[in-house]
């Protein structure tokens, strides 16, 4: 079963993300980042405590679309013990990512007088200085890879260095899986460097479409092909409806 597409590879790219994280609150927030959490606890990680990504535990794997098999609950009020805890990893989507790790999903233009209102800040501001966070990026670009957000909702490692310790305490930008490729905070300064890109993908494909100068290894892995195993996981058990190419079009 070699004919994987790159959604295929992007939910084994997210799986891997949460791969080495044991018995932690896994919240994906999004389609892809819920198939990717799902996967790694059907492989790599079967310690995973997944959610819908609030405050539902839920009993066993299900597929994407289908119905939640509910396990344990919170009143809402306590999954912010939850976040302030710590034993957390989190993926948000982003409309921006800059060089140094921040995140915006607020608004777009001045912060007096947006273009554009987005989400707001809502949980990103906290995510980032108590829990493990990464981010899921459908559409690579230089209008979402930017090298200053307009405004900071998800806090990178220098700003909450910045900010003092019980900012930058826990603090942890961990991977940063777009359509292109796969990067983390390893650059110089706690910069975004590119870690793989996806088979198919060049790494000229990735700078150029990354609105600052990327930190660029002198030599880049592709990322991984999902197993023989995984793949079957994804299309006939966690997303047999093809939900998946909602997000990374199998063109």
């Amino acid at each position: 079963m070699s004919d994987y597409t790159r959604a295929d590879v992007c939910a084994a790219a997210i799986a891997d993300a949460f791969s080495e994280d044991g018995e932690i609150f896994a919240s994906p927030m999004g389609l892809l980042p819920t198939l990717g959490v799902r996967l790694a606890k059907l492989t790599s990680n079967p310690d995973l405590v997944i959610s819908d990504g609030e405050s539902v535990f839920l009993g066993g794997v299900p597929p994407l679309g289908g119905k939640d098999v509910v396990e344990g609950w919170i009143p809402f009020r306590r999954v912010f013990d939850v976040v302030a805890y710590g034993k957390r990893h989190v993926m948000m989507g982003a409309t921006q990512i800059d060089r140094l790790g921040n995140q915006n999903i607020s608004a777009i233009g001045a912060f007096a007088q947006p273009k554009r209102q987005l989400l707001g800040s809502r949980g990103a501001p906290g995510n980032t200085v108590n829990n493990r966070t990464s981010y899921w990026v459908p559409k690579h670009s230089s209008r979402v890879f930017v090298e200053d957000v307009d405004i900071v909702s998800g806090v990178g490692p220098t700003r909450a260095a910045q900010a003092g310790a019980a900012a930058s305490r826990f603090n942890d930008i961990h991977r940063i899986v777009s359509n292109l490729g796969v990067f983390d905070l390893g650059g110089a300064g706690d910069t975004v460097r590119l870690v793989s890109v996806h088979p198919g993908v060049s790494v000229d494909e990735v700078v150029a479409a990354t609105g600052f100068v990327l930190e660029v290894p002198d030599e880049v892995p592709v990322t991984r092909e999902p197993s023989y195993e995984e793949l079957l996981l994804i299309r006939e058990v966690l997303d047999p409806k093809g939900l998946r190419f909602k997000e990374v079009p199998n063109d």
